[in-house]
């Protein structure tokens, strides 16, 4: 299934072709590469652009500002708020095409009859955990990197959620999940986001292809009785949605049969052709309470 993240008003996918994308961050526009974007595309039109980040032949990159813009600023969705900032590896410090997820974790929690506690590995800037928590879940949110926590921090502060239940970790997730799991907490929802290849904060190194099925492993350890949602998102190249949905189907499914599992990619549409840019893959179990 292809779900599609249509409902911002902050930020648009103007133009995707020949390798790059054209985006409107609240006004701000920004050109970026983006693998996916293969087929052909006037770039002619592409001429009122405020920064643009060029690859480097010897990997890498930098951006180029063609009048001075902000160092941070913010965009809205619905009733949460975020700081984008150009870094130097050519991200905002947010995915746009995650929405949709968001919209997914918000409605299941809103209609629990129960509280709900949420562990968000991988979690970056903290857009899931913001979510989460704005529709009243406990959250748990882990990530190896301090500076991308810091980030999720400010976040928090933007959607005015310092007085919700929040708990910032910087950890290897792994590592987390097993200690975690070894002083018998639990979990209803949890979300992941793993990178193709990265390291903890002690130099552990994270491979998609050789850790993924370890770690959903382990987190079915953690879940409570009555779960409500396991989310993964996945953006490495190569990766169908159907691996997600197999290792979900021999790993939680046996566990809560009752439950569902579905997966596919999330994409942005794009305003100038109308085409959808595919931007990554989803598995999702969920239960129908």
């Amino acid at each position: 299934m292809l779900r599609i993240s249509d409902e911002w008003k902050d930020y648009e996918c103007i133009d995707a072709g020949n390798g790059e994308k054209l985006e409107s961050w609240k006004g701000i526009i920004l050109r970026r590469p983006d693998p996916q974007a293969i087929w052909n595309v006037d770039k002619n039109t592409w001429n009122h652009i405020d920064g643009h980040y060029f690859r480097s032949n010897k990997g890498g990159g930098e951006w180029k500002f063609y009048k001075k813009i902000p160092d941070h600023w913010t965009i809205t969705y619905k009733d949460l708020t975020f700081k984008i900032s150009p870094t130097n590896f050519k991200h905002t410090g947010l995915f746009p095409e995650q929405a949709t997820n968001w919209d997914f974790m918000m409605e299941k929690i809103k209609n629990s009859k129960r509280k709900i506690k949420v562990l968000n590995l991988f979690a970056y800037t903290g857009g899931a955990t913001m979510a989460c928590s704005k529709a009243g879940a406990d959250v748990v949110h882990v990530d190896a990197s301090k500076g991308m926590t810091e980030w999720a921090k400010e976040n928090m502060k933007l959607s005015g959620l310092e007085n919700n239940f929040i708990r910032f970790i910087v950890d290897d997730c792994l590592k987390f999940v097993e200690r975690e799991h070894r002083r018998g907490h639990k979990y209803d929802a949890i979300i992941m986001d793993p990178p193709s290849y990265g390291r903890g904060p002690n130099g552990e190194v994270w491979k998609f292809e050789d850790n993924i099925y370890a770690l959903i492993h382990a987190i079915s350890k953690i879940l409570s009785e009555e779960p409500i949602f396991v989310l993964i998102n996945s953006y490495t190249t190569g990766i169908s949605p159907i691996v997600l949905e197999n290792i979900l189907k021999t790993t939680l499914l046996p566990l809560y049969p009752n439950g569902t599992i579905d997966a596919g990619e999330v994409g942005l549409p794009v305003t100038n052709n109308h085409l959808v840019l595919p931007c990554g893959i989803y598995g999702r179990w969920q239960n129908h309470d």
